[in-house]
C-alpha cells in the first residue's frame, strides 16, 4: 500500500480482498457497480463507500467527505477465487498501520454486496414486481436475507430511533437506556448514524460485555441517499443499504420486535408517523408492538409537544399505540422485555417466524418511494376529514421531503436551485406544523453543526 497526501487530507491506496458473505460476485453485477454513465451504479457506491471509509464522523453535509477526499474512486474486480476491490486515494482513518480496520472493511463490504443486490434483483427490468404491496415487501425481505440479518432466534430486537443531532444529556440517556437493554439480553437496531443512533448501541456493548454475551448484533439500516450525511458509527457489525426511505422503514418494522423513540428531529417525526400510521389501520388493531418515546427529563417538553402533535392530527386513537416514559432508562427496559414477551406469545399463537414479521399489514400508500419535488409538496393533503391512516401518511411525506432539502444531496441541490418547499394544508395543522419546526430549529435538532437556513414554508 502506497500512502500519499493531497491538498486536504492524508489518503491511502489499498487492494482488499473480501471474505465471508462478499466471496463472488457475478460478472453483471461486478459490470454494473463499474459503470460509470449516468444510469451506472459507479458514482453511488462511490459516495456510500466514501461514507463507510468515514465511519465515525459528525458532520451531517452529504458533499463535505467528497470535498475532503476528492480524488477517492473505488473499482470492484472479478477473479478467478473471488473479488478484489481497489482503493485510490482513501481516507487515512479508515487504516491502522497500513491495514484497512477490520470493522471499516466488514462495512465496505456491505456496501458492494447491497448495491450489487438492488442492481440485479430491483433493476429496471423488474419494477413490475414493485407496483404491489407484496412485490416490495418480497424486495425488502430478499435485501435482509442476501445481507443475512435474518435468522431464526427468539425476539430481542430493539429498534432505536432518534435524532443524529441531539444535545449531550439526551446522548448519555441513549447510552443508559441501551445499558439496561442490553443487560436483559436484547440486541440493538438503529439507522446506523450518530447521536441517537449510536448511543443505545455503545450502552448495549458494557452491559453485553457484563453479562458475557457473544453474539451481540448491533444492526444499521440507512439506504443511499441517507448514508453519506450520517456515516455508520463505529460499533454497527451488521450494515444494510435498504434501496430507499420507505424500504428502509419497512425493514426496521418488519424485523423489530420493539421499538424505542428518543428525541430527534424531521426524520424521527417521519418514523413515528410511518410506525403510527401502520398500527392505527384496522388490520393491526390486535397486534402487539410495544412502542415507547423517552428521553431525559429536560427532553420532556420535546414529546409533549409530538404528543399535542399527535393528537391533533392523528386523533386520540393515536395515543394508544405508545407510552411516554421520561427519565427512567430501566423502566423502558422493563416495559420493552414485558413487551417483547407478548409479541412472542402473539407469533407463536399465529405461527409467524420471529425474525420477519409477515403479520403487519403495510399499504402500499407506505411503501411506494415519495420523490419530494417542489410539486409533490405542495400537493400533500394535509386536512381533517381523512382517515388517520391516510393523513399519517401524507404528514411523513411532507417531514420526508424536509429531511431530504436538510440533508440530500439531491434535496439540497432543488432548495439551491428553486428555493424552499412550500407546505399546504387545515390552518391549526399548519401552525401545530410550523410550531413543531420552529421548535426543531431552536433545539438544533436540524443540522448538527453550522446555522440551518430552513428548505420548507409551512402555508396556511
Amino acid at each position: 500500500m502506497n500512502e500519499t497526501v493531497t491538498s486536504t487530507l492524508p489518503v491511502q491506496d489499498a487492494r482488499i480482498y473480501p471474505r465471508g458473505g462478499l466471496d463472488v460476485l457475478s460478472r453483471t453485477e461486478v459490470a454494473r457497480l463499474r459503470d460509470a454513465s449516468s444510469g451506472g451504479m459507479h458514482d453511488l457506491l462511490r459516495r456510500c463507500a466514501l461514507a463507510v471509509l468515514t465511519s465515525g464522523s459528525a458532520n451531517d453535509d452529504p458533499r463535505a467527505a467528497r470535498d475532503l477526499y476528492p480524488n477517492f474512486d473505488i473499482q470492484v474486480a472479478q477473479q478467478d477465487r473471488g473479488v478484489r476491490i481497489d482503493l485510490k486515494g482513501a481516507p487515512a482513518m479508515a487504516f491502522v498501520d497500513g491495514e484497512i480496520i477490520r470493522g471499516v472493511a466488514e462495512l465496505l463490504f456491505a456496501v458492494v454486496r447491497d448495491l450489487a443486490w438492488t442492481a440485479i434483483e430491483l433493476g429496471p427490468e423488474y419494477a413490475t414486481d414493485l407496483e404491489s404491496s407484496s412485490g416490495i415487501t418480497d424486495a425488502v425481505f430478499g435485501v435482509l436475507r442476501n445481507a443475512r440479518v435474518l435468522r431464526p432466534a427468539d425476539p430481542n430486537l430493539v429498534v432505536c430511533w432518534g435524532g443524529h443531532s441531539i444535545s449531550r444529556e439526551e446522548y448519555i440517556y441513549t447510552k443508559q437506556v441501551g445499558y439496561e437493554l442490553g443487560l436483559r439480553g436484547l440486541d440493538i437496531c438503529t439507522g446506523c448514524g450518530p447521536g441517537a443512533m449510536k448511543g443505545p448501541m455503545k450502552g448495549a456493548t458494557i452491559a453485553h460485555a457484563k453479562q458475557r454475551k457473544r453474539t451481540n448484533r448491533y444492526i444499521g439500516i440507512t439506504e443511499p441517499g441517507i448514508i453519506a450525511a450520517e456515516s455508520p458509527n463505529p460499533i454497527v457489525n451488521e450494515l444494510v443499504i435498504m434501496p430507499d426511505i420507505e424500504k428502509r422503514l419497512e425493514a426496521f418494522v418488519r424485523l423489530a420486535h420493539g421499538i424505542i423513540v428518543f428525541p430527534g428531529g424531521v426524520g424521527t417525526a417521519e418514523e413515528i408517523l410511518y410506525l403510527l400510521g401502520i398500527l392505527l389501520r384496522e388490520e393491526n388493531a390486535d397486534l402487539p408492538f410495544p412502542l415507547i418515546l423517552t428521553g431525559p427529563t429536560i427532553a420532556a417538553p420535546y414529546f409533549e409537544q409530538i404528543d399535542r402533535f399527535l393528537r391533533l392530527t392523528l386523533g386520540e386513537a393515536a395515543t394508544s399505540r405508545y407510552e411516554i416514559v421520561i427519565g427512567d432508562p430501566a423502566a423502558v427496559a422493563k416495559k420493552m422485555t414485558a413487551g417483547i414477551r407478548k409479541v412472542r406469545a402473539a407469533r407463536l399463537e399465529h405461527k409467524d417466524s420471529f425474525y420477519f414479521n409477515w403479520g403487519i399489514d403495510i399499504p402500499l400508500a407506505f411503501q411506494q418511494p415519495f420523490e419530494p419535488t417542489h410539486q409533490a409538496m405542495a400537493a400533500l393533503d394535509l386536512h381533517h376529514g381523512r382517515p388517520p391512516s391516510a393523513l399519517a401518511a401524507d404528514l411523513r411525506r411532507a417531514f420526508s421531503g424536509i429531511v431530504a432539502g436538510n440533508v440530500k444531496e439531491d434535496g439540497i441541490r432543488q432548495i439551491e436551485a428553486n428555493g424552499p418547499f412550500e407546505i399546504h394544508g387545515a390552518p391549526d395543522m399548519m401552525q401545530a406544523l410550523d410550531g413543531l419546526l420552529r421548535a426543531f430549529v431552536e433545539q438544533r435538532r436540524m443540522k448538527i453543526a453550522g446555522h440551518y437556513r430552513p428548505c420548507y414554508r409551512v402555508v396556511a
